[in-house]
């Protein structure tokens, strides 16, 4: 039977037995008890994947630490910012002087017949933005007073603003914007591109995770694996404690004891690779390894302590505090030790009332951070291969809603979900600089010139990244499936 060199050609039956007898009642019985299924939760998760990775389509081999593109790429890392609940992008980034004139009438008959809504049951006002918008950098994006830090690398952005989806509720909208399917069990964007392109170190995971807030309501499946093996999945950071649940060897267990623990099962783990030579095995045996290693990548990953001090008052960050601005120079952090994607969920954009006072809160919290995201990455040379990506899963309506449901322009006016018209927007990575790409009407309710449909915005993303959306395929259920499904164009307009 084939072998892969470095190991056992062959073992005696009779031996095999009593060593994985042996080994199986000692090791793992004490790396499941002792250890926990924290530090292991990617590698244990490992155990549990049913498909083989022998069907990738860009290598032969998931043990591989970077993997080979379909062409030439623009960007070699991802930082996904998802504002969880959807920030109106009238408020924003759409300026609509139309709007604010019309501001407090009816909604036109021909715009109200027929439309169906999240929340507005009765024919409502149009709500016009109460903040004023300004020309910023040389290109003259328009963007909106509530971000004055953005608007000071408006040069570096390309905005979208005809983005468009296909629901109107936040956890289907959710997965669409991040899997492009709107029910549970695909893959995420971030898992694409783990599977895709691998990772650039070999000490911390492909794919991490940090949350600000609470999770949004489609859970953890928004940087969930789904059909691929489960060793593309996100992997979450947290803010206090261990970054990774059970990082640290729990009490009387030393490294090397630990070590000693992953050693075994791995050498268990090889014989079998020797026997089968299934690929998930080597796949196994890497996660037991990155689990260990990751003991001591991590801890000094997530110190920030030993930042400047100019660094944390440029992000607004504080040491040990849990902060979007803290995970922002994680961000940082992270793509410049090799991580390629790193996905940032902010939650509390869900602004169903008083939209004025919540998004001036909001913005507060995040302009200062992203900004100092974009400018550091920028300074240290790795802004240009550095794909950063601002967006949520839909937009906000151009006409009000209230809690008292009145439909009227009020103190407590707020906008409902709208799926149609959208702003999302990118830096870096080979996208177009201090560039607005699509139009909406004049009340921002429908995309006007040069929609983009979301299966566009992640085949464009893909592309950016060197992979072909239509090539980054995986074997399931007997069909090639991919990120976008059957849909999807590149808008090669927003590349530069």
């Amino acid at each position: 039977m084939p072998t892969r060199p470095g190991h056992p050609h062959s073992i005696p039956a009779e031996q095999l037995a009593s060593l994985r007898e042996a080994a199986l009642i000692k090791s793992r019985r004490s790396f499941f008890q002792q250890a926990g299924m924290g530090v292991g939760g990617m590698a244990l998760s490992t155990l549990l994947a049913q498909e083989s990775l022998a069907s990738n389509t860009l290598k032969s081999d998931a043990t591989e630490s970077t993997h080979a593109t379909h062409f030439e790429p623009r960007a070699k890392n991802v930082i996904f910012l998802h504002m969880v609940g959807a920030p109106s992008h009238l408020d924003l980034y759409d300026y609509k002087p139309e709007l604010q004139r019309l501001n407090g009438e009816l909604v036109p008959d021909h715009l109200w017949e027929g439309l169906r809504l999240a929340f507005i049951r009765k024919q409502p006002s149009l709500l016009g933005s109460p903040f004023q918008f300004k020309k910023q950098g040389e290109s003259g994006l328009e963007l909106s007073e509530l971000i004055p830090q953005l608007g000071e690398v408006a040069d570096e952005l390309c905005l979208v603003k005809s983005l468009h989806t296909e629901h109107f509720n936040h956890a289907p909208a959710q997965l669409f914007f991040q899997t492009g399917f709107e029910r549970f069990g695909r893959p995420s964007f971030g898992s694409w591109v783990n599977y895709g392109l691998g990772s650039e170190n070999q000490n911390l995971p492909g794919f991490v995770v940090l949350i600000t807030g609470q999770v949004a309501g489609a859970g953890n499946s928004l940087w969930g694996s789904g059909f691929l093996p489960s060793v593309y999945q996100g992997v979450e950071f947290r803010s206090q404690g261990d970054p990774v649940l059970f990082l640290s060897n729990p009490q009387g267990m030393s490294p090397e004891d630990r070590e000693s623990i992953i050693s075994g099962i791995n050498r268990l783990n090889r014989f079998q690779l020797a026997d089968v030579g299934d690929p998930e095995i080597a796949t196994r045996i890497k996660q037991y390894e990155l689990a260990y290693r990751m003991q001591t990548a991590v801890p000094e990953l997530m110190d920030v302590s030993g930042e400047p001090k100019h660094i944390h008052e440029q992000y607004g960050s504080e040491p040990g505090k849990a902060s979007f601005a803290n995970n922002c120079l994680l961000a940082r952090r992270l793509v410049e030790r090799g991580v390629r994607f790193v996905q940032l969920f902010d939650q509390g954009w869900d602004h169903h009332g008083s939209v004025k006072s919540n998004m001036i809160k909001k913005c507060q919290q995040v302009d200062q951070p992203i900004a100092a995201l974009i400018k550091d990455l920028k300074q240290r040379g790795l802004l240009d291969d550095t794909l950063v990506v601002w967006g949520a899963e839909f937009g906000r309506t151009p006409m009000v809603q209230d809690t008292s449901n009145t439909g009227r322009v009020n103190d407590r006016a707020g906008r409902d979900h709208h799926k149609d018209a959208f702003s999302v927007w990118m830096a870096g990575g080979g996208a177009k600089k201090g560039f607005s790409y699509g139009k909406t009407d004049d009340i921002g309710f429908h995309v006007a010139d040069n929609p983009m449909h979301v299966n566009d915005f992640h085949a464009t993303l893909l592309h950016l990244l060197g992979m072909d959306h239509k090539q980054l395929t995986f074997k399931h259920q007997g069909l090639d499936m991919r990120l976008t499904g059957v849909a999807g164009n590149v808008i090669h307009d927003v590349i530069a």
